[in-house]
């Protein structure tokens, strides 16, 4: 029987509670303001470049009751002993839901909007601030049907109800209007508008939990096959769902729809997961279970959900058994033989008791550890055939490269597939008929939004002998051409860690043939070593050191100025970090490594022209070398930087695997050299405290005076190679989400001209421009007239679909080959500079064609590209002191590099 309860908090319901009484005797503390804030979008928007016709996955939506305003109301639920229910137990919503069905009557029929977890919305006020209920869930589960004796078979269970009872308390905690979304839709700072519409974000959130999807963020995922890709030999499937969150606009309020994708566990018997992950030394394709590392697995399936098949209920892992199922006791209680009610306890073994007492067969567990579902001081142990891993369970682990890969290749959809996507989506979910939404006047059109763009024409390139490269469709080639600057390649070697088909002789020779072409004079190495066979199962660290005393036996006198390394595997080798650390680090010499695909069906090294070209742009740009530049950077008239003494910086922070807190964060800061090219860059890195985004290094005082930060090397640097300080500084930040924009203003900024001020001992700053760059957002674009295609490099977007007040654009500038281009989106924070719309695109347009190690558009301004390479982080891998954060968590510093490569394109 569920019983209710209510209490009235005393006072008209629509009041909020009285505010807390504050001390005469204690004053307020004022912060300062802040000393800027985002600026808001000028009058001018762009005008330069073709017109054309887009749409966007921006779908409209009306709101026709603008004065309604949702109810807050804070949830409380706990246990019938008053033990609170914690966050993540994943039965809120199953509580709330029961709640709703049994009390729908208190409500006043009002629908409403729950979060998940600490509150629900509603439309309208509830008649109490302060409502109490008690609420009973209910499931069915197997039980041994009880016939008094203690050995039975699977056949002879039977179902029974098992119920827990919850006390939920529902009390008011705020007004949310929706005016706020009107006024900021004309152009106002509404300081409330992010709340009201994480109200309406919370309506589709719940609207898809009510379908059963799992819920990632503003992302949804259903169970459903026609979505799920295994990743074959990982146990682990990718699911496309996905992403749907309301947007202020120019155009008015949108909804933006887009494709999702997430990794999953695959669903199955959880032996099979532990058979594709676990197997020790890499023994991939040994079906053996005992060969399994325990230790690693452990780790992996805490906290992961399962269903044991002799019960039919789901369970949460805490851990495994310390013994083997055959192994490991537990005390169970036994009725007296003798018809009394008394009980006694014996010492029994999980394998005993389910092959015996539940009269189920165990095949192949009886060696192996036990689940334990339990709780810390009560195991429950659970064989593992039992067990099952539930669907739609997410896979929270570190990525590895081939399981980023799979999630990039399965979100992968033609621009045509993904509108007929995102359009079905939006009609068959029903959005108009939500009685929440429609409570408060909401609809939403079911076509994706047209707009006008622009395509801006690419800039013209400088190549070798001053000839004129016009790129085409964002590409562009060296067939016949040669580099700018070519450098001088002498005393350099090869060394070979690949053992398999790689004929290093012939690498060196066709490098040497294509870099004279290239105009590069380079001469033939002076060395080719390869690694010792027996020296291939030692650990990367013990290899890379061999093979530097190869090196010195080869050359004691003075090392090599460049070397070759040619590695056995693309992307994922171990052998790559320790490799760059030596060389970057300990030696000072610039390193290119290398690893041929092997042609198909045969087992050779495959050498194309293209990828030797792609080798020899890397490797010139190392040794500082450019192989391109823009025509008017080569002329010097790049639009307000030829005359103004200008630097660039490109600053973001890379993050260890979630939950790893004991990896630092790396931050990474660029700096353009050389003014007034724009091509030319050096790099600075430091590590800080885990998962913190807001730089702390660029401006390091110590206690000698001297300031020890990132700017400082950057500005001696700019000083050295440009003769003269600069007068302008444009920032480019990747990175940071809306809500931390005030932070690198008035933060990270802030550090910068300290350090400005420190460097060149003036008063007087440079004037800024501060641009945050963000890829990860969820607007796609698409050509009106040809949705089969992807928009063309160059395409720009600033109005409509922009910030209603904040000065923002999308721009793609590269060529989308595969799957649907996703646009760069450009907010611009500050801009004392005075940039105009026109010049301000065109420039970022220019940046994205001068990276030096490509012949195609990248997607974002170069100076933003550079930061998205292990180079700048894989010598973290041994620092050789420790910094302490204000929370005493030591963080290892990076090891400085080599004076020899510090100012080098290292990174390129």
């Amino acid at each position: 029987m569920m019983v209710a309860g209510a209490e009235n908090a005393g006072g008209d319901a629509d009041l909020p509670p009285p505010s807390p009484t504050i001390p005469s005797n204690l004053k307020p503390e004022l912060l300062a303001p802040p000393k800027y804030s985002i600026m808001t979008r000028p009058c001018r928007t762009g005008t330069t470049g073709r017109r054309i016709t887009l749409l966007a996955n921006h779908f409209k939506v009306s709101v026709n009751n603008p004065d309604a305003v949702f109810y807050q109301y804070s949830v409380h639920m706990t246990y019938e002993d008053n033990t609170p229910v914690l966050p993540g137990m994943g039965i809120g919503r199953k509580l709330m839901d029961r709640l709703y069905h049994t009390y729908s009557m208190e409500f006043d029929g009002k629908k409403f909007a729950y979060d998940g977890e600490k509150s629900l919305y509603t439309f309208g006020p509830l008649p109490l601030h302060k409502l109490n209920y008690t609420v009973v869930l209910e499931e069915s589960v197997s039980r041994p049907h009880e016939t008094g004796s203690s050995s039975v078979t699977e056949k002879r269970m039977k179902r029974s109800i098992q119920s827990k009872t919850f006390n939920v308390e529902i009390s008011y905690a705020a007004k949310i209007p929706l005016m706020p979304i009107a006024l900021a839709l004309k152009g106002a700072d509404a300081d409330d508008v992010q709340d009201a519409l994480r109200v309406l974000d919370i309506v589709l959130r719940q609207q898809a939990a009510n379908r059963g999807c799992l819920l990632v963020r503003q992302s949804f995922f259903h169970d459903d096959s026609r979505c799920i890709t295994d990743v074959r030999g990982t146990g682990l499937s990718t699911v496309r769902g996905f992403h749907s969150s309301f947007r202020p606009t120019q155009g008015g309020l949108t909804l933006n729809m887009d494709v999702s994708t997430t990794l999953i566990l695959k669903p199955g018997p959880v032996i099979d997961f532990l058979k594709d992950n676990f197997l020790k030394d890499n023994q991939q394709g040994v079906q053996n279970p005992l060969n399994i590392d325990w230790e690693r697995a452990k780790r992996m399936l805490k906290n992961m959900r399962i269903k044991t098949r002799h019960r039919n209920m789901e369970f949460k892992i805490t851990g495994l058994s310390q013994k083997s199922c055959r192994e490991q006791y537990f005390p169970m209680k036994l009725k007296s033989g003798d018809g009394t009610s008394e009980e006694q306890t014996v010492d029994i073994t999980v394998y005993e008791y389910f092959t015996k007492h539940r009269g189920i067969k165990l095949t192949y567990s009886a060696n192996l550890p036990c689940l334990d579902v339990g709780k810390p001081k009560r195991p429950n142990y659970v064989p593992l055939e039992l067990c099952s891993l539930v669907s739609l369970q997410r896979y929270r682990k570190a990525l590895s490269s081939k399981q980023r890969a799979s999630i990039v290749g399965s979100s992968r959809q033609r621009p045509q597939e993904r509108i007929n996507s995102v359009t079905s989506a939006v009609r068959n979910y029903g959005y108009n008929d939500d009685p929440v939404l429609a409570a408060c006047g909401i609809s939403i059109e079911k076509q994706l939004t047209q707009i006008e763009g622009r395509v801006l024409e690419a800039p013209k390139l400088k190549v070798g002998n001053s000839s004129d490269c016009m790129p085409s469709d964002g590409r562009w080639n060296f067939n016949g051409k040669t580099f700018l600057n070519p450098k001088h390649i002498d005393k350099w070697i090869v060394v070979n860690f690949s053992l398999e088909n790689c004929d290093t002789s012939r690498i060196s020779g066709q490098l040497y043939d294509l870099g004279r072409k290239k105009g590069i004079r380079i001469e033939r190495p002076i060395t080719l070593i390869e690694e010792q066979p027996q020296l291939k199962t030692q650990s990367p660290i013990e290899r890379v050191k061999k093979m530097f005393e190869q090196i010195k036996v080869k050359h004691p006198k003075e090392p090599p100025n460049f070397i070759l390394c040619v590695l056995p595997e693309r992307k994922t080798s171990d052998i790559y970090g320790p490799w760059k650390k030596e060389c970057l680090v300990d030696y000072g010499i610039v390193t290119q490594c290398i690893s041929p695909p092997m042609k198909k069906n045969t087992r050779e090294r495959e050498l194309s022209e293209q990828y030797l070209t792609n080798v020899l742009l890397k490797i010139n740009s190392k040794l500082g070398g450019i192989n391109s530049l823009l025509a008017t950077e080569h002329s010097g008239v790049v639009s307000l930087i030829k005359d103004t003494p200008t630097m660039i910086l490109g600053m973001d922070v890379s993050h260890g695997p979630p939950g790893r807190s004991d990896i630092p964060s790396v931050a990474a800061v660029v700096g353009s050299l050389q003014w007034p090219l724009i091509s030319q860059y050096r790099a600075a890195v430091r590590t800080q405290k885990a998962r913190k985004e807001m730089i702390d290094s660029l401006y390091k005082p110590l206690e000698s005076g001297e300031d020890d930060g990132i700017m400082r090397e950057l500005l001696k640097d700019f000083y050295e190679t440009s003769k003269c300080k600069p007068t302008q500084i444009i920032i480019f930040r990747d990175g940071v989400s809306e809500s931390q924009f005030n932070q690198v203003l008035n933060e990270e900024l802030d550090q910068i001209m300290k350090a400005y001020k420190h460097h060149e001992k003036v008063d007087e700053l440079p004037k800024f421009t501060v641009i945050v760059a963000q890829k990860n957002h969820n607007t796609k674009l698409f050509q009106a007239g040809s949705p089969q295609y992807n928009v063309p490099p160059g395409t720009v977007v600033d109005t409509n679909i922009v910030h209603p007040r904040n000065y923002d654009f999308y721009m793609c500038a590269h060529k989308g080959s595969i799957g649907t281009s996703r646009p760069a989106h450009y907010h611009v924070l500050l801009d004392e500079i005075g940039f105009s719309a026109n010049e301000l695109q065109n420039l970022i347009h220019s940046l994205s064609y001068v990276y030096q190690r490509s012949t195609t558009a990248v997607s974002i301004a170069q100076v933003m590209q550079f930061m998205k390479f292990e180079d700048l982080s894989e010598t973290s891998s041994s620092g050789r002191d420790s910094v302490t954060t204000s929370e005493s968590i030591p963080v290892p510093e990076l090891p400085r590099l080599h004076e020899k490569v510090r100012g080098s394109m290292f990174f390129c």
